[in-house]
């Protein structure tokens, strides 16, 4: 498993202290680009391939009323997707990145975690591969996205049986949940966290409540780690899911960045346990990677700044 190589960071640090600015005044972008050197091992990291990967799957808590709408939403926009139609398509044409939509037995539900395990070992194994294989070694970024009606109320469900706290403190609206489907959003996740109370390990809580694109996620994450690739992650359902590794390892996801901060309640509280920080805020709640799209052009103008401006010696400045 490849590490974060600190000679490099440090080297990157050196080179952002003579570029022609103020140390420290670009901010969070000298941040990202000795975030990238790192895990690149070079001072001038670079972008030439990114990877967008979106997962669909659907869920079998949908039958407690979590969502507003039917789960054949979820193979329309999959197909949606395919076509080029969604916001997903644009971000990523705009942003640079190869996108690869991967829907998981869409057909076939997960169990509803409120009567029992939503996913035998079998299951959760084939997902977790599938993720593990969608991801493109000579990538130099990898984007996580997810597509799942009722993949909100899992989110909830995941961040809740990962980091502690009740029903109320994890789950949101989602897409547009009015008071009755927020209520049955509540109590559907009450009911889970009651009936896999046990569940302790990564495994365990991604097999109790998670759908297949949660556990694809992960298998991605784990991929990317090994491989070394730097991975940003969307929203609340994305980090939810990706969170899940730090049962097991509390380091699984130094890898990773935020891509920003979801309008979705629980989102900000599971940053903070997480111990990370978004690259944007901008309200969104959409899914689909688009987050993670919208930050990898931020990272791309870190990366330019980086290998792009001139020292106060080759300016003959100073």
């Amino acid at each position: 498993m490849k590490e974060f190589d600190q000679t490099a960071a440090q080297a990157a640090r050196d080179r952002q202290d003579q570029l022609t600015k103020p140390p420290g005044s670009l901010g969070r972008l000298e941040e990202l680009a000795v975030f990238m050197a790192g895990w690149q091992g070079r001072e001038r990291p670079k972008i030439e391939r990114a990877q967008a990967l979106v997962f669909a799957g659907n869920h079998g808590v949908t039958r407690q009323g979590v969502n507003p709408f039917p789960v054949e939403v979820t193979a329309q926009m999959v197909e949606n997707f395919r076509q080029g139609g969604a916001a997903i398509n644009q971000l990523c044409r705009l942003a640079g990145a190869g996108l690869q939509v991967i829907a998981l037995d869409l057909d076939r539900p997960t169990g509803d975690f409120t009567e029992g395990m939503a996913m035998e070992v079998d299951e959760l194994v084939a997902a977790i591969q599938t993720g593990k294989n969608a991801v493109d070694p000579e990538a130099d970024v990898i984007l996580l996205g997810e597509m799942g009606i009722g993949n909100s109320t899992v989110a909830a469900a995941l961040a809740a049986a990962t980091f502690g706290g009740s029903a109320e403190d994890w789950v949101g609206r989602g897409t547009g949940a009015d008071d009755e489907v927020l209520a049955n959003k509540l109590r559907a996740v009450e009911a889970g966290l009651r009936r896999h109370k046990g569940a302790a390990t990564a495994a365990s809580i991604l097999g109790s409540y998670g759908g297949r694109e949660q556990a694809a996620i992960c298998g991605a994450v784990i991929r990317a780690r090994e491989l070394g690739i730097p991975v940003i992650l969307d929203g609340f359902i994305c980090s939810a899911a990706a969170g899940v590794l730090l049962v097991n390892d509390r380091n699984a996801l130094d890898h990773c960045l935020i891509g920003h901060e979801s309008a979705e309640p629980g989102h900000r509280r599971l940053i903070a346990v997480m111990q990370k920080k978004p690259v944007v805020t901008l309200d969104m709640r959409l899914g689909e990677g688009t987050g993670a799209a919208v930050a990898l052009m931020i990272l791309r103008a870190a990366l330019e700044c980086h290998n792009g401006m001139a020292t106060f010696a080759e300016a003959g400045i100073g």
